[in-house]
C-alpha cells in the first residue's frame, strides 16, 4: 500500500491514501463539507460550488470535490470568506426555487433546506418574477417539480451509472435547463426510485409517498425486503400501524442505499383488500370464517386421527418464511408427523453446490465480494432484472475497480455492455461456452463465478472442477429465486431418502394430509377437486389462492413485514427480520405451528415456538450456522459455512426450476402489489 498523505483541515492533522479526495478526507475525520452535486460512488460534477474551500498557497476558492490531498496540504473548511461563498451560491440556487416548504415532501430531509439555514440570506435581492413550469409526473412513482431542481446532475449520474440505464438526462441550456426522461414525456426503466431518495431537493418525489406525512413522525424499521433473494435491507417508514414508505437512507444493510422497485415500493400487498385476515373451514363445500380455536381444533384433530392410523402426510414449505418456521416445520414434519415428505419449490442447486466444494474453504461469495474482487463470470442469469443488487454491485465494481466481466448467456444481458467477454449460447451449452474461456479466465488474479439454474445436478460439479483447475482463488454464487430459498435448503426443507418431492406430493394419490405453509403449488386449479378428493389440505397463506381455494382449512399468515425471525439471502448470509406492523387476524407461519402444536399434545417434543429460542436452537444443531449474533443484532450480515450437514443430495435436478421473475413480478405478492402492476414496464401494461 502506498504512504499515506499528510494534511492540515482545520487545524487538524489528517492523513489519507494518495488520490483521497479533500472532501471525503475531511467527512471520514469528522468534518462535514457541505456539496449538493457530490456523491460518493458517482463521477465528479463540481457544478454546485458548496464545497468550496480556503487552500494555503492557491490563489482562490477550490472544490473540495475535484481536488486530490497532497502532502503538506493545509485546507481551511470554514472561514469568512467560505461562508459568504456558499451564501452567494445558495442565493443563486434560490433565485427560482419556489418557497413551498411546507407542503414540500422533503421537508425535514432537504439537504437545501438545511444549507439555507446555516449559511443563507434572510431575503433575496432578487425582484424578478420567478420562472415557473408546472409538475409532470413521469412515472406511477416519479414525479418531477422543475422549479425546485437545483441541477446537480446526482439522478442522471446514478441512473446512467449506477443503474446501467440512463433513463434521465438534461435539455435546453440556462435558466430552462431541466431534467428530462428518455421516452418523450414518461420513464421507461427500471422504476428503482434511486432518482427520488439521491435528490438533494423536493425536485423528484415519488408518487407512493407524496403529502402523506413527515419524516420526524413515522417510526423506522430495518428489516429485510421480502421479494429477492439478494437480502436488502429496506427501512420501512410507519405511521399509525401503517407502512408509508420504503428506503435505506441511512446504508444499513449489505446494499448501502440501493434498493430496486419492489425492495421500495412493493410493500403494498400487506394490506390489499383481498388479504385473509381469518380462517376458513370448509364446511358442506365451501369455505367459511371460523374463529382461530376452532381452525386451530379441526386441524389438531385430524392430524392425531392420521397420526394414529399411521396414514401419510406431505409437507410443502416455502421460500419466503423466516428460517425459524422452516426449521421448526421439518422437525415437525419429522418428528411430530413421522414422515419425510417434506419440500419445497427448489429454484437452484445449492446442495449440489455444497457437495462439490466439501471440504473447502472460504468458497462461497458474498454480496462485497462482487464489488471487491478483480473478474466476474455470469453464468445463465439476466441479473439486472432477476438479481438487481448483485447486478448493481458488479457494475460498480467495473467502474471504481475495472473488474473484468464475463458473460455467458442465451441472450442479451445488461453486463454486456462493459464485458470483457460476452457469449450467447443456446440453452444447455453453458458449460462448453465457459470452457472456451479457459485461458483468459486463467489469466485473472481471481474469480467469482455466479450461476443460475442453466448449471444443475452433474453440471455444477464439473463448474466446480473446472474453477479448481483455473488455479487461481475462485469463489462461487449458486442464484436462487426469494427471500428465503438459500434459508429453505439450509433448514432441511427437502425429502428423506424415499420422501416425496414437491410435484410427487401434488400428485400422490395415497396422501392423507398435505399441509401446504406459504406456497402455491397448485396455480391452475381446475381439475383440482377432483384429484385431491379425499385428502385433507391444510394451507397457511396470506392470501386466497389457487392452492388455498381448494383446501379444507386455511390460516390466514403474516407476512415477513409483520414477524421477526432470520432468513438467508443468496450469498448465504444471515439476517434479520424486524416487525414494522400488525395484521389483525393473522398469525405468524410459526405462532400458527406452535398452536397446532400445543392442541395436538406434543409441544414438548418440538419446544417454544418464539424466534429467538428457535433460531438459538439452529445455531446449535444446523451446520454452518453458529452466527455472531451482535452482528446480527446490530443489523449486520453474517455468513453461514459452506457446507450444512441438513442438505441431502437426492440427484434429482429436474426439480430446480428458477421462476426468472423479473423486476416487476414476483409470484403471489407481486400478483397482489398495486406498484408492480401499475408500471409500464409489468407485464400486463405493456
Amino acid at each position: 500500500m502506498a504512504d499515506l498523505v499528510t494534511l492540515t483541515i482545520d487545524g487538524r492533522t489528517i492523513q489519507a491514501p494518495p488520490g483521497t479526495l479533500v472532501i471525503d478526507a475531511a467527512k471520514h475525520s469528522g468534518i462535514e463539507v457541505p456539496a449538493f452535486c457530490y456523491y460518493e460512488g458517482l463521477t465528479l460534477q463540481a457544478a454546485c460550488r458548496m464545497c468550496l474551500v480556503e487552500v494555503e498557497k492557491m490563489p482562490k476558492l477550490m472544490t473540495a470535490c475535484t481536488l486530490p490531498v497532497a502532502e503538506g496540504m493545509v485546507v481551511r473548511t470554514e472561514t469568512p470568506q467560505v461562508a459568504a461563498a456558499r451564501k452567494s451560491m445558495l442565493e443563486f440556487l434560490l433565485a427560482n426555487h419556489p418557497l413551498d416548504c411546507p407542503v414540500c415532501d422533503k421537508g425535514g430531509e432537504c439537504e437545501l433546506q438545511d444549507m439555507t439555514f446555516r449559511y443563507g440570506a434572510g431575503e433575496s435581492r432578487f425582484t424578478e418574477t420567478k420562472v415557473h413550469v408546472d409538475e409532470k409526473q413521469f412515472s406511477p412513482v416519479v414525479f418531477f417539480d422543475n422549479p425546485r431542481c437545483i441541477l446537480c446532475y446526482r439522478c442522471v449520474r446514478i441512473c446512467n451509472e449506477g443503474m446501467g440505464v440512463g433513463a434521465l438526462g438534461v435539455i435546453n441550456r440556462g435558466v430552462v435547463s431541466e431534467i428530462a426522461p428518455n421516452k418523450g414525456d414518461h420513464l421507461e426503466c427500471d422504476e428503482c426510485g434511486m432518482c427520488i431518495d439521491i435528490c438533494p431537493v423536493g425536485a423528484l418525489t415519488s408518487g407512493i409517498y407524496r403529502y402523506h406525512t413527515r419524516p420526524w413522525e413515522m417510526e423506522h424499521v430495518g428489516t429485510i425486503c421480502t421479494h429477492c433473494s439478494n437480502g436488502c435491507k429496506t427501512t420501512l417508514g410507519v405511521r399509525n400501524d401503517e407502512i408509508i414508505r420504503g428506503n435505506n437512507r441511512d446504508r444499513s444493510g449489505i446494499n448501502g442505499e440501493f434498493l430496486c422497485i419492489k425492495g421500495r415500493y412493493a410493500f403494498d400487498f400487506y394490506n390489499h383488500p383481498e388479504r385473509l385476515l381469518a380462517p376458513l373451514v370448509r364446511v358442506q363445500g365451501k369455505l367459511e370464517e371460523v374463529s382461530w380455536s376452532k381452525a386451530i381444533e379441526t386441524v389438531a384433530a385430524k392430524f392425531n386421527e392420521v397420526r394414529g392410523r399411521s396414514g401419510k402426510f406431505g409437507v410443502i414449505g416455502s421460500n419466503h418464511t423466516t428460517n425459524e418456521e422452516n426449521y421448526y416445520l421439518q422437525k415437525f414434519a419429522r418428528k411430530v408427523l413421522g414422515t419425510g415428505n417434506i419440500d419445497h419449490r427448489r429454484t437452484g442447486d445449492v446442495p449440489a453446490l455444497l457437495d462439490a466444494l466439501s471440504g473447502k474453504n472460504g468458497k462461497l461469495a458474498t454480496t462485497a465480494d462482487l464489488y471487491e474482487r478483480k473478474a466476474v463470470l455470469v453464468i445463465g442469469a439476466d441479473l439486472a432484472l432477476e438479481q438487481p443488487f448483485l447486478s448493481f454491485q458488479i457494475r460498480a465494481n467495473y467502474r471504481h475497480h475495472q473488474a473484468r466481466v464475463y458473460v455467458v448467456t442465451s441472450g442479451p444481458v445488461r453486463e454486456d455492455k462493459y464485458s470483457a467477454a460476452s457469449l450467447r449460447v443456446a440453452p444447455g451449452g453453458e458449460l462448453d461456452a465457459v470452457e472456451s474461456l479457459r485461458d483468459r479466465l486463467k489469466a485473472e488474479p481471481e474469480l467469482v463465478i455466479v450461476f443460475g439454474d442453466a448449471v444443475k445436478g452433474e453440471g455444477v460439479r464439473r463448474l466446480v472442477d473446472f474453477g479448481e483447475s483455473l488455479g487461481i482463488p475462485v469463489q462461487y454464487v449458486c442464484l436462487v429465486d426469494d427471500s428465503n430459498s438459500r434459508g429453505a435448503v439450509d433448514m432441511g426443507l427437502l425429502p428423506d431418502a424415499g420422501g416425496l418431492a414437491l410435484p410427487e406430493m401434488v400428485a400422490a394419490e395415497d396422501l392423507d394430509v398435505l399441509w401446504v405453509v406459504g406456497e402455491n403449488p397448485l396455480p391452475d386449479s381446475r381439475g383440482a377437486v377432483t384429484r385431491f378428493a379425499g385428502r385433507f389440505v391444510v394451507v397457511q397463506d396470506l392470501f386466497l389462492t389457487e392452492s388455498a381455494q381448494i383446501a379444507d382449512v386455511v390460516f390466514p399468515a403474516a407476512s415477513a413485514y409483520e414477524k421477526n425471525g432470520t432468513v438467508t439471502n443468496v450469498c448465504g448470509e444471515v439476517q434479520r427480520l424486524r416487525k414494522a406492523v400488525g395484521a389483525m387476524g393473522a398469525k405468524p407461519d410459526l405462532e400458527i405451528m406452535g398452536l397446532l402444536a400445543r392442541e395436538m399434545g406434543v409441544a414438548a417434543e418440538l419446544g417454544p415456538w418464539r424466534p429467538d429460542t428457535v433460531f438459538a436452537e439452529i445455531r446449535k444443531t444446523v451446520r454452518g450456522y453458529d452466527v455472531p449474533l451482535p452482528v446480527l443484532e446490530m443489523g449486520g450480515a453474517a455468513q453461514t459455512a459452506a457446507l450444512n450437514g441438513r442438505v441431502p443430495l437426492d440427484g434429482r435436478p429436474e426439480l430446480i426450476r428458477s421462476a426468472h421473475e423479473n423486476l416487476f413480478t414476483s409470484g403471489t405478492l407481486g400478483r397482489y402489489s398495486k406498484v408492480l402492476n401499475s408500471v409500464v414496464e409489468s407485464h400486463g401494461n405493456r
